[in-house]
């Protein structure tokens, strides 16, 4: 699998904040993860690739870029360098495509504003920050968001004050790991997260695991197509991002994991998913955050399952790159499928799947590999109106699908 996108996004960062050489293997070379790496380099630090996903960087203090901070589709590039910014002398103006200008960046500009920064602009890209002079901050993340976490930690290298930041639901602690992986003091009980009195980071080597999220796809095709098996081997299986498994077994799906170890801090291991009976089933909003990227494909397991599937807790899917919660109801509808939004739920009759349709995408790329995937196990093919975004996390998705005997092709 793809290296993970949420852990390549930060190991270059954090290499560009660090004194020192940080070698990175592994790493995701999408359009989201790429923009990040150009955005270090504009920023000071040396940054360079050597090889199939293998990258240096060396720190350098930050200072204001000559152009623009173009972070494309990406909302973690967007979020997490206006945090790593905002604790240096600086100005620089963020950017972003037609899709990220869309997008709220109201919380994670009001606690970088609350710490001392300066922004000119409002609540959506464009915004100029103007960095450097930063206190402490005691954040209160709700609704709960690692980018948002993440962007008061990496502004809280800039400080030397209090900087603690408490939710109410954990979300993803890449930032938190990676940070101690880099000598950074960080405590947290799993609610509240403080920064020590040890803020100054060393370059180390990195090795980004398997992406889950992108894994997802292969494990969802084998759970729905008659026949499948499928393997994939160091996958990222923090238990903050393994909720998609979870959901997986809870619907009966034939799940083993094998090999499981850790990883400088993280845990990593193989998976095995084989085709079987699949149930529909409930799932809380408590459940969200360790799968939030993954409910556009869970929705078409659900599709595939016996009964009916709930998932609530989505509102946050309305602010993703699109309108994920109505376009996956709009999609699955179009291919016959029984499925509603109710409220912030996603309600899904399974059974057999028609397909036949041209599905509407607006650009977002789970949505499109969603119902690429559905397709696999529809009884007519599956069509979306757009795929090259899908390059933005998953350049190789058509290519790792065919090669476990998915059909996928491009019509012209």
């Amino acid at each position: 699998m793809p290296g993970d996108k949420s852990v390549s996004h930060r190991a270059l960062i954090l290499g560009g904040l660090a004194e020192g050489e940080t070698v990175i293997s592994g790493l995701l070379e999408s359009e989201d993860v790429l923009a990040t790496a150009a955005a270090v380099r504009a920023f000071g630090p040396r940054v360079e690739r050597f090889g199939p996903g293998r990258w240096r960087v060396i720190g350098a203090p930050w200072r204001s870029p000559d152009a623009p901070i173009d972070c494309g589709n990406s909302g973690t590039a967007a979020r997490l360098l206006m945090g790593a910014a905002a604790g240096h002398e600086l100005t620089a103006t963020f950017t972003g495509d037609e899709s990220l200008s869309r997008r709220p960046m109201r919380r994670v500009r009001r606690p970088l504003e609350a710490m001392g920064a300066r922004f000119e602009g409002g609540d959506t890209l464009p915004l100029t920050l103007h960095g450097g002079g930063l206190g402490g901050i005691e954040h209160l993340n709700v609704p709960a968001s690692a980018q948002v976490k993440s962007a008061v930690l990496l502004a809280g290298l800039g400080t030397d004050a209090p900087v603690t930041v408490t939710e109410p639901l954990p979300s993803r602690d890449h930032t938190e790991i990676m940070l101690r992986h880099f000598g950074v003091e960080v405590e947290t009980d799993g609610r509240v997260t403080r920064l020590g009195a040890q803020r100054k980071l060393g370059g180390r080597l990195v090795g980004v695991p398997g992406d889950p999220s992108a894994a997802a796809f292969a494990w969802a095709a084998a759970a729905i197509v008659p026949g499948s098996e499928v393997h994939t081997e160091g996958v990222l299986l923090n238990p903050l991002r393994s909720g998609f498994i979870m959901a997986l077994q809870r619907m009966g799906a034939d799940v083993r994991l094998d090999n499981v170890r850790g990883s400088q801090g993280e845990t990593i291991g193989d998976v095995r998913v084989r085709f079987g009976p699949i149930f529909g089933a409930e799932f809380t909003p408590e459940e969200i955050p360790s799968m939030v990227d993954e409910i556009p494909i869970l929705a078409v397991v659900a599709a595939s399952a016996r009964g009916e599937t709930r998932i609530e807790g989505l509102d946050e899917l309305r602010h993703k790159e699109s309108d994920r919660l109505m376009l996956m109801a709009e999609g699955l509808s179009a291919c016959g499928v029984e499925a509603r939004a109710d409220g912030d739920a996603l309600v899904v009759q399974g059974g057999p799947v028609r397909g036949g349709a041209a599905v509407r995408t607006e650009g977002d790329h789970r949505i499109a590999m969603a119902h690429l995937v559905l397709g696999l196990a529809a009884a007519e093919p599956v069509e979306v109106d757009q795929a090259e975004m899908i390059a933005t996390s998953f350049p190789g998705f058509r290519e790792a699908m065919r090669g476990i005997g998915g059909h996928i092709e491009e019509v012209r």
